[in-house]
């Protein structure tokens, strides 16, 4: 019989249910349930439906005890930055807002007001982003101070989950860096940088490794699932998860976790809080063991998807990278980073403005606008590779991409055209398999995150891209 570990991967578009074991020395996944997820319209806000989500959480739970496959052990990994505030019985307060609501415009300079943007990230060595959760809790602050009054614990989003499942409120480390309220130093939260902020620091519980017992089932989870199970602890941060999942053998290499959001970089054992990394808005988040996800946030394929979805989804992706390949001599480019192009109406709309505003030619078709996207993608992978050798004063020959954005073919060609670099493709549920990783180490399966990485690479398949 196959001992089974249980990965929840909720992505801010699909949640998955998978199922990991080890047969014949590889790891093999089953993916068992499925389900939608994205931001709803709350009146003038972009929120998550947490119950909605939780009650997805729990039938894809319950379809382990159907299938006669109950986990040894299961674990919930979701993006970052958003949270929820609990009160003293343990009930969420207000909205539960999702990271591309608009109400945190201006909270980045009510922050600096206090601290100045370069002593924030000399603090906490975190990527200026504006949905970051400290400028959330400032908004919080600013417009609802009453909830930040009641408020008795912060709680990130799949520390919820895990809260509601077991009753116990454990707070990952890997995802709470995302806050930039983290010490890169003492990783720890950074109480002095939470006093001047205003924030009470009763919110922010002893942070926890991945790979530590969250708990069990209570006792209504095990009747409403039909079974017991252990919690424990995975990088709760999906990036987190996903980069312990590269398939790496080598010492020194880049990837990028591709998805959504493409996330590229390397690891490395101490944060880089210097202005040049500041200046390049590099990020150091926490990753697995206390190593540091030193990368960059690039938009990613949010904006193709974007546009996939303003065209009603008429074209699937791959006609859209054969209509790109065929404009692929179109010159304009877009910084895929501008703020933009975030969350705005119309995603087409706003390339064609790029282009317009910057005096360059306007796409005036479906072909020319795919390969705007997809060039000025490829083109921002291949400057943040100059970056990350020019701050590290090191090189680098291969980039590993991870996540479902390693089956998107076309860019990952363009990246190794423009990078001129090895790409390694794969494996495309990157971030589900770094979950099932920790749990699998924390049960003894393996010995360390190298000698999982090692199984990762002979377990699936790893696509070799060669530039033409």
């Amino acid at each position: 019989m196959s001992k089974y570990y249980l990965a929840v991967d909720i992505g801010a578009s699909s949640g998955r249910h998978i199922l990991g074991s080890i047969e014949d020395g590889k790891m093999v996944l089953e993916e068992i349930y499925r389900f939608e997820n994205g931001m709803k319209k709350t009146g003038d806000h972009l929120c998550w439906d947490l119950e909605a989500l939780f009650g997805e959480l729990l039938a894809g739970i319950k379809k382990c005890g159907e299938i006669g496959k109950i986990p040894a052990s299961m674990g919930i990994d979701t993006w970052a930055v958003d949270y929820v505030l609990l009160d003293e019985k343990d009930q969420v307060l207000g909205k539960t807002y999702g990271y591309r609501d608009k109400r945190t415009h201006g909270m980045d300079e009510i922050v600096y007001g206090i601290l100045p943007q370069n002593e924030l990230y000399a603090r906490t060595g975190i990527q200026k982003q504006i949905f970051n959760s400290i400028y959330q809790l400032m908004a919080v602050k600013q417009n609802q101070p009453e909830d930040l009054e009641k408020a008795q614990y912060f709680c990130m989003i799949p520390d919820y989950f895990h809260f509601l499942l077991t009753g116990e409120k454990v707070t990952d480390y890997t995802n709470a860096t995302t806050t930039q309220l983290v010490s890169p130093t003492t990783k720890k939260w950074d109480d002095e940088l939470i006093e001047k902020l205003g924030f009470p620091r009763r919110l922010f519980g002893e942070l926890s490794m991945p790979g530590c017992e969250v708990g069990h089932f209570t006792e209504r989870i095990q009747e409403e699932v039909g079974f017991a199970c252990k919690v424990v602890l995975p990088p709760t941060h999906d990036t987190a998860s996903a980069v312990l999942a590269v398939p790496a053998v080598e010492e020194d290499f880049l990837y990028i976790s591709s998805g959504t959001w493409s996330l590229m970089g390397i690891e490395r054992l101490e944060a880089d809080c210097s202005s040049a990394s500041m200046d390049k808005n590099f990020t150091n988040e926490g990753g697995y063991d206390y190593k540091f996800r030193f990368l960059k946030n690039i938009m990613g394929l949010w904006m193709i998807q974007s546009v996939r979805h303003e065209l009603k989804d008429e074209y699937s992706f791959a006609t859209l990278c054969d209509m790109a390949e065929q404009k692929r001599e179109f010159p304009s480019r877009v910084d895929v980073n501008d703020q933009m192009f975030l969350a705005p109406d119309s995603m087409i709309q706003a390339v064609k403005d790029y282009c317009g505003k910057t005096k360059q030619p306007v796409p005036q078709d479906i072909g020319e606008l795919a390969t705007c996207i997809y060039q000025s993608l490829a083109e921002s992978y291949a400057r943040t590779v100059e970056e990350i050798e020019f701050i590290t004063g090191r090189n680098y020959t291969t980039i590993h991409i991870v996540g479902g954005g390693s089956n998107a073919e076309y860019l990952n060609l363009l990246t190794a055209e423009k990078t001129g670099m090895k790409v390694l493709a794969g494996p495309s549920e990157a971030t589900a398999i770094g979950n099932l990783t920790a749990q699998m180490i924390a049960d003894g399966v393996f010995q360390n995150a190298r000698e999982a990485r090692k199984s990762i690479y002979h377990s699936f398949e790893i696509k070799k891209i060669q530039s033409r």
